[in-house]
């Protein structure tokens, strides 16, 4: 027997399908929401092959109201993953105002749509960007927000706090926080996996690219920060691990009393040169790359606390860095053009 429905707006994107997928297998009928202007139905459609499960889609945008009140009106939605948003760093400090109407206002009419429909359970795609530079590592909860270096990260933030102020004006609502590091990798079946349009913004799918050949090499930016090798070093987090972060989160939603915020990390850093070289293991395949000057508001190291995930969730990262060099190089040699090789 099935579960409840769950609508997940910006399902699907690299995290979004990815939690589908798990959703799925856990029995939940699922609602997908998504413009597709970074992201392809395709994933979908492989995510109902891996789960052998069909699930709703509408092409819509999160900023139209009429279509989030049908939406509600017409279906009997328990929760709601709220994945939809713009993510490219660069592109926010180039155009911070896009980002506000996409991230901030789309969340806002999101929320408004729900309040209005009784709807108040909320399961929130935040980010470790909240952070800023940490005074220290690894990065727990309590650690101090708002020192944002990037429009991206204050709009992620600015969300967060609308959160708080929504769920202390009205004890029904049951909101979690997730804030994710460097979600990387791809699903095990090498069906699904991250396919940024045009230029890569993040490390691993530029890499992969460069190994496959769809780009020369790979700039590393920075390499006399003060860690080990001189290079930045994150937390870097398998994507299905994060997917079934969600899952937990979505079922302590009865537990929460207002909004909670959850780590969502392995708790340890890597540094570029690192992956880059757990890379070229698992997939046989030299990448070029050459040092750069430093990014503008890259920070050193950061790497999570996620004990009170393990804790107050049950949920605890499982997959290490081999395995998700592993999964993403299965994903991109067998797509070497993403959803756009077939």
């Amino acid at each position: 027997m099935s579960k409840d429905r769950i609508l997940v707006t910006g399902g699907a994107g690299y995290i979004g399908s990815h939690t589908v997928a798990v959703l799925l297998d856990a029995e939940y009928e699922v609602l997908v929401l998504d413009n597709l202007s970074n992201s392809s139905f395709e994933s979908l459609r492989r995510v109902e092959k891996i789960c052998g499960r069909s699930l709703e889609f509408l092409c819509g945008d999160v900023r139209d109201s009429n279509l989030l009140n049908k939406i509600f009106n017409e279906n009997d939605i328990k929760a709601v993953i709220h994945f939809a948003g713009l993510k490219s760093v660069g592109e926010s400090v180039s155009n911070p105002l896009k980002y506000h109407q996409n991230n901030v206002e789309g969340s806002i009419n999101l929320l408004r749509a729900m309040s209005d429909a009784g709807i108040r359970k909320f399961v929130f795609s935040s980010s470790a960007t909240v952070y800023g530079d940490p005074k220290t590592v690894p990065i727990d909860e309590l650690a101090l927000v708002g020192d944002v270096t990037n429009p991206y990260g204050r709009t992620k933030l600015v969300v967060e706090q609308i959160l708080g102020d929504v769920a202390m004006s009205d004890p029904r609502w049951q909101i979690a926080v997730l804030r994710y590091f460097n979600p990387v990798g791809a699903h095990e079946s090498g069906l699904i996996g991250e396919d940024p349009q045009g230029l890569p913004n993040n490390l691993l799918p530029f890499i992969s690219q460069v190994a496959v050949g769809r780009l020369e090499h790979l700039s590393v930016f920075g390499a006399d920060y003060p860690t080990h090798d001189g290079t930045g070093v994150r937390d870097y987090i398998h994507v299905m691990d994060l997917a079934e972060g969600h899952l937990k989160a979505l079922e302590a939603l009865n537990r929460i009393e207002g909004a909670e915020v959850w780590n969502l990390g392995t708790g340890r850093g890597y540094s570029v040169i690192e992956v880059i070289r757990a890379f070229e293991n698992a997939s046989g395949k030299s990448v070029n790359y050459e040092i750069v000057g430093r990014r503008g508001g890259d920070i050193a190291e950061c790497w999570a606390n996620p004990t009170k995930a393990e804790r107050e969730l049950g949920w605890v990262a499982t997959r290490d860095l081999d395995q998700m060099m592993r999964d993403c190089w299965r994903w991109q040699s067998a797509y070497p053009d993403g959803y756009g090789s077939e």
